[in-house]
């Protein structure tokens, strides 16, 4: 990988978030230049310290408009797109956006495409994000037929705003009400998916024109998940499913004391986020999946009673 990589410009958009970062990180250690194309270019000074100097460049770009993803992939010889949001511009950004990107990349005649979307993309699914997924799916089959799609699972590291969410949550609150109890995860760390997105990038012959799911080794309920983390973090708390009338309830209201929840992110929560059975991930890209409790616990003792002192001083 690292020759074929080697001195190759590959565009990023999204690379200066969570996700981003990883695979700039990666791309880099393989030997690439890598240009950050992002909205807003404070976001992407983050990869600054990353790779080695006249390995970044960064160009301000909106994937919602054509003219400056063209100036973004100008150059390029490998494209990735990492963009999404939760919630706001669901069509602009998944569908509109998405198709933006490949058409440019097509024009430009770049030889790789990776598009990043999700578990859950569907054009019947309950929510506007997983539909708008599946169309931005569609649209990139349809302006770059051999693009590699990557659906991940819900990502897991430092700094994401899943294990730490709900940590946070946890540490806060005696009694924990959780939501979607009996909806099934499959939480993939985030350095695993970046890797497996190199990986595709840098062989389009073998994984081009190919859909990949990646998860993590264990699917656990969202009940399971939050037991999980609080004994994790040594918490004993009590958790409690709340009903499916008051958990819609208050996702129209749109607040979870602690943690916001939207109505289109109840509607995610009536479908498990797992990979589908039989469908090609992690092994098929080159990365053995990381467990949780391989990574989790170097960030998540932040959040226990006495932080790292947690295993010397008595409470």
């Amino acid at each position: 990988m690292e020759q074929v990589m080697k001195d190759s410009l590959v565009t990023v958009f999204g690379g200066g978030g969570f996700l981003g970062r990883h695979v700039a990180q990666a791309l880099m250690e393989g030997g690439a230049r890598v240009r950050i194309a992002q909205r807003e270019l404070a976001s992407a000074m983050r990869v600054q310290p990353l790779g080695g100097l006249g390995q970044k460049q960064y160009v301000a770009a909106d994937i919602r408009k054509p003219q400056s993803v063209a100036r973004a992939v100008a150059g390029s010889d490998m494209v990735i797109n990492l963009v999404g949001v939760l919630n706001g511009d669901f069509e602009g950004t998944h569908h509109d956006g998405a198709a933006n990107v490949a058409k440019a990349a097509a024009d430009a005649g770049v030889r790789a495409l990776v598009h990043v979307s999700a578990i859950g993309a569907d054009p019947q699914s309950p929510s506007a994000y997983g539909r708008s997924k599946a169309a931005g799916e569609e649209a990139v089959r349809a302006a770059f037929p051999s693009a590699t799609i990557i659906r991940p699972s819900i990502l897991f590291g430092l700094e994401d705003q899943f294990l730490n969410r709900f940590a946070q949550l946890i540490s806060r609150l005696p009694v924990v009400p959780v939501i979607g109890a009996s909806t099934k995860f499959q939480p993939v760390y985030v350095g695993d998916v970046a890797q497996a997105i190199v990986n595709a990038v840098s062989d389009p012959g073998a994984h081009g024109g190919k859909t990949y799911e990646l998860g993590g080794p264990r699917q656990l309920s969202m009940m399971e998940l939050n037991g999980w983390i609080a004994k994790a973090i040594g918490r004993e708390r009590s958790l409690v499913a709340v009903p499916a009338p008051v958990a819609s309830m208050i996702a129209k209201l749109g607040f979870l004391p602690g943690a916001p929840i939207t109505q289109d992110q109840y509607a995610m929560l009536q479908k498990d986020n797992v990979v589908s059975p039989g469908a090609p991930g992690l092994a098929e890209l080159g990365v053995a999946p990381t467990p949780m409790e391989a990574v989790a616990q170097n960030w998540l003792v932040r959040y226990r009673r006495h932080g790292r002192f947690a295993g010397r001083v008595k409470a």
